[in-house]
C-alpha cells in the first residue's frame, strides 16, 4: 500500500535580465499562497534564474504535483529539464499577469514563457494541460491551484485504494463490473472480489449478542428501526457486523455489494441499510455491485469530506430545471432531511426491510459525478454541477432533486444520447474542478456540463 506522503513542488523560473523587484514581489505572494494551500509545499529560497539552479532544487523533491511558474520569461529549456526529471508527475503551468503597463519597460513577460514552456509540455504529455493566468491575490487563481491540489492529492490516493466487489453485477447491469487489472492500470485502486454468499454466511454465525453493539448503533442513526419485524432487524445487525469487520479486516475504502435478488432470497432481510451506515463511516459503498459507482462515490467523499448520495436518475422537471435521483433505500444517515431523519421502511418491490426511506437534505452545492466508459470502451469522466432542493420523499427509496446549472433536459438529452451509465453519484459540495483537473491528469475524456 502506497503510504507516501503527499508533496506539492513549485518551482518560479525565470531569468535575471527581467525586472527582479517586480518578479520576487510576485515570488513571495505565491509562495504564501501555495504553502497555504498545501503545508507540504516544497519552496525554494530564492527564484530559480538559471537551469543549474532549478536541477540543484529539483535534486531534493518527490513531488506529486509541480506548480512550475514564470516568474518572469524563460525559454523552453526549463521545462525540458522539468519533463526530463519528472515525466509522469502532474505539472500545472501558471502565468502571472503584468504588474504594470503604463508604456515603460515589460517587467516579467510571463505569459511568453508560459507559452514557450506548454509547447514542450504537449510534445511530452498526452494528457490535457492544467493552465493558470493571473496574479496570487486573484480569487480565481486561488481556486484553480486549489482545486489541482486537490486533484493531484485525490490521485495519490487511489494508489492506496483497496475497492472491495461483493458478488457479481445483476444480469443486465454489466456496466459496475471492473476488471482489477484495468483499476490498477488507469487508476492505480487495487480491486478486491469475494462472493456475497461469503458475507451472508458469516453473517449467520453471529448470535444475537454477538451484533448488540452494532444494533444499538443503527437505532442511534435511524429512526423506527424497532418497527421492523424483530427477525429482520437482528439479521440486519448481523449483516451490519460481517461488513464493518470485512472492510476493516482488508482496509477497504470503497465496495460495490450485490444485494438483490440474494439478500432476501439467501438470508431474507436486505443490505441496504448496511450501505447506507458505512456511507457514515466514511466507506463509499454502492449497491447492484456497481464497482465504478463506489469508485465515483470514493472520489467525491475524498474531495469534500462528506458521505455521496448514489442512484439512478427517475425523472426530469424541465419546468423546474431539476433530475431526480433516486434509489431502493441506501443512501448515507446523514444526508437525511433533519425534519424526518434516517427513516427505516422496506424495500419498494420486495416488502422486507430494513431499508433507508427518506428525502435527502438540501446543499447549495451539489456534483452529479460518474466515472464510466464510453461505447468504446475507454474510461470517462461525467461531471455537471448544481443545487440539492429542499424537497421530500419523491418516491419509497431514497431520493435527491437536483436543479441543475444548466439545462436539465439537455443533460438527459446528451448523457442518454452518449450512452452514459444509469447510475451516479451526487457529491454534496462543489467538486467539478478537481474532478475535472483530475481527468486530464489521468488522461481521460471528460464530458462537463
Amino acid at each position: 500500500m502506497n503510504t507516501k506522503k503527499f508533496e506539492v513542488i513549485y518551482l518560479p523560473v525565470g531569468v535575471p535580465t527581467f525586472h527582479l523587484p517586480s518578479a520576487e514581489n510576485e515570488f513571495k505572494k505565491s509562495a504564501e499562497l501555495l504553502t497555504g494551500l498545501c503545508e507540504n509545499t516544497r519552496v525554494s529560497e530564492k527564484m530559480l534564474l538559471s537551469t543549474d539552479l532549478l536541477n540543484a532544487f529539483m535534486d531534493t523533491a518527490d513531488p506529486d504535483l509541480i506548480v512550475l511558474q514564470n516568474v518572469t520569461f524563460a525559454n523552453a529549456a526549463y521545462a525540458s529539464e522539468v519533463l526530463h526529471r519528472f515525466p509522469e508527475v502532474p505539472i500545472v503551468l501558471w502565468a502571472l499577469r503584468e504588474p504594470v503597463i503604463d508604456g515603460g519597460r515589460l517587467r516579467l513577460n510571463s505569459l511568453t514563457g508560459a507559452y514557450s514552456a506548454a509547447n514542450t509540455i504537449r510534445q511530452f504529455k498526452k494528457e490535457p494541460l492544467t493552465f493558470i493566468f493571473g496574479a496570487p491575490e486573484e480569487e480565481q487563481v486561488r481556486v484553480k491551484l486549489a482545486a489541482a491540489v486537490a486533484a493531484a492529492e485525490l490521485k495519490l490516493k487511489l494508489k492506496s485504494l483497496n475497492l472491495a466487489a461483493i458478488g457479481h453485477t445483476p444480469q443486465g447491469f454489466g456496466f459496475g463490473r471492473a476488471m482489477d487489472a484495468e483499476m490498477l492500470k488507469v487508476f492505480g485502486v487495487r480491486l478486491m472480489s469475494i462472493e456475497a454468499r461469503e458475507l451472508i454466511e458469516r453473517a449467520k454465525a453471529y448470535s444475537d449478542e454477538d451484533c448488540a453493539a452494532y444494533l444499538a448503533d443503527a437505532e442511534a442513526r435511524t429512526v423506527g428501526l424497532e418497527k421492523t419485524p424483530e427477525k429482520n432487524r437482528k439479521d440486519f445487525a448481523r449483516l451490519y457486523r460481517a461488513y464493518d469487520e470485512f472492510v476493516k479486516e482488508n482496509g477497504i475504502g470503497a465496495l460495490a455489494s450485490r444485494c438483490w435478488p440474494d439478500f432476501f432470497t439467501s438470508f431474507g432481510t436486505p443490505v441496504c441499510t448496511v450501505l447506507g451506515v458505512l456511507g457514515d463511516l466514511g466507506v463509499a459503498a454502492a449497491c447492484e455491485a456497481d464497482a465504478y459507482g463506489a469508485l465515483s462515490m470514493y472520489m467525491g467523499m475524498q474531495l469534500t469530506g462528506q458521505p455521496a448520495f448514489f442512484g439512478d436518475p427517475v425523472s426530469l422537471d424541465e419546468n423546474e430545471n431539476t433530475i431526480t435521483f433516486w434509489h431502493c433505500g441506501t443512501a448515507a444517515c446523514s444526508l437525511a432531511r433533519t425534519d424526518t431523519g434516517a427513516v427505516i421502511g422496506e424495500h419498494c418491490n420486495r416488502h422486507i426491510g430494513p431499508t433507508l426511506e427518506f428525502g435527502c437534505k438540501a446543499a447549495p452545492r451539489v456534483t452529479i459525478f460518474r466515472v464510466g466508459k464510453s461505447p468504446e470502451g475507454e474510461f470517462r469522466f461525467l461531471i455537471a454541477s448544481g443545487e440539492a432542493l429542499d424537497k421530500p420523499k419523491q418516491f419509497l427509496g431514497t431520493s435527491m432533486t437536483v436543479r441543475t446549472d444548466v439545462s436539465a433536459e439537455e443533460i438527459v438529452k446528451k448523457t442518454v444520447e452518449a450512452g452514459f451509465e444509469p447510475h451516479y453519484a451526487v457529491i454534496y459540495g462543489d467538486a467539478a474542478d478537481s474532478l475535472e483537473i483530475l481527468g486530464h491528469m489521468l488522461n481521460l475524456t471528460v464530458v462537463r456540463f
